[in-house]
């Protein structure tokens, strides 16, 4: 799953075109390196999202294309 559709079904960022612009910006990296809304996302995967001065890192635990909002927070767990 591309990595801008994985922030919005997780809930992570509320809307798709603000993720693409979050990984447009290098707000968003995998892994340690910045990344493009392009990237394919995989269990295992650390994403880091900075919201000005606060970061935000989690751990992916699944992969889903629908989801419903509360059950958005089990595909990943925060480190």
């Amino acid at each position: 799953m591309r990595l801008d559709k994985y922030l919005k079904v997780s809930r992570l960022i509320k809307r798709r075109t603000v993720a693409n612009e979050a990984c447009d910006n290098g707000l968003v990296s995998v892994n340690g390196k910045p990344q493009r809304a392009s990237y394919d996302v995989k269990v295992g995967d650390q994403i880091s999202l900075r919201f000005g001065v606060r970061t935000v890192s989690v751990e992916v635990v699944s992969v889903a294309d629908s989801v419903k909002s509360a059950d958005a927070a089990a595909m990943y767990r925060e480190l």
